[in-house]
């Protein structure tokens, strides 16, 4: 397998990013980084995509919400467009594959729920491929909570999935949700096409579980790749088409740009990608 490509979801970086959006990426390219994940980018692809070219980046792969009304996040919700509008931002910015970032936990409780949430994605391939799009989804950890006759509500929902749609692993949340890692990734196959390389300490329960405080992203305990408990090395190794290594953060532990050219480095010296 040719070594998959380094990026950095721009959530990491929502504040910097939105403040200067040039300047920002001219401190990722500066790092060595060639592309981005776009987040955010329907309300203004435009103005995203003039400052992917006068910084010579690329976003091959962004998130947006398309299975859901609304987008959750740890920190506010994101009122959600019509499938059709998100892929044309999505042609405008220049992606590949619009990623759906998270599903309501109660959805992956049930098998008519997670049934629902695969026949909608199913519904949407042909829709994206009209504009030049694949579309796929992005766990958390919520998707590892049910189980239906020995199956994790997550593979159920691979299951049911149409073979184009495209599968990106956050390995964080993934060994939140309990899941031997690198067993994951290898069951996954040529299914997967991007990681989220997050690191940190795994909350001690699955905090998407029924029952669950609440809680946001301040409380998450992140760092640097390899020096957390995610198995990152052997998740990584275990991947047989992997074509994006996506740097994450929910919670930078210091400064932000420090901290995503320290996962560049381990990705880059470790041999990872590219």
């Amino acid at each position: 397998m040719a070594l998959p490509e380094t990026s950095v979801q721009l959530y990491t970086l929502a504040a910097e990013f939105s403040a200067d959006m040039e300047g920002s990426l001219d401190k990722l390219a500066a790092i060595g980084l060639r592309n981005v994940e776009a987040f955010d980018f329907v309300r203004r692809p435009d103005e995203i995509r003039a400052a992917l070219d006068a910084s010579g980046l690329a976003s091959p792969t962004g998130h947006a919400p398309l299975l859901s009304d609304e987008l959750w996040t740890p920190d506010g919700s994101i009122p959600t467009p019509a499938p059709e509008v998100v892929f044309e931002a999505a042609a405008k910015v220049g992606l590949k594959t619009v990623i759906d970032p998270f599903v309501a936990p109660e959805r992956w409780f049930t098998l008519e729920g997670v049934t629902d949430i695969a026949d909608r994605l199913n519904a949407l391939v042909d829709t994206a491929a009209g504009f030049g799009l694949t579309v796929g989804y992005h766990n958390h950890a919520q998707e590892f909570v049910a189980d239906f006759d020995g199956q994790t509500a997550y593979e159920r929902f691979v299951e049911l999935t149409d073979d184009r749609v495209a599968l990106e692993l956050d390995l964080y949340w993934a060994l939140t949700g309990g899941q031997d890692v690198p067993a994951l990734v290898s069951r996954l196959g040529d299914r997967l096409v991007a990681a989220h390389v997050k690191d940190g300490i795994a909350p001690a329960s699955n905090p998407f579980a029924p029952g669950a405080a609440e809680f946001g992203s301040d409380s998450l305990d992140q760092r640097h790749a390899g020096t957390g408990d995610v198995p990152l090395a052997d998740a990584l190794r275990a991947a047989s088409a992997l074509r994006y290594a996506v740097i994450e953060y929910d919670k930078a532990p210091g400064d932000v740009f420090a901290d995503i050219a320290a996962s560049y480095s381990f990705l880059i010296e470790g041999g990872f990608s590219r």
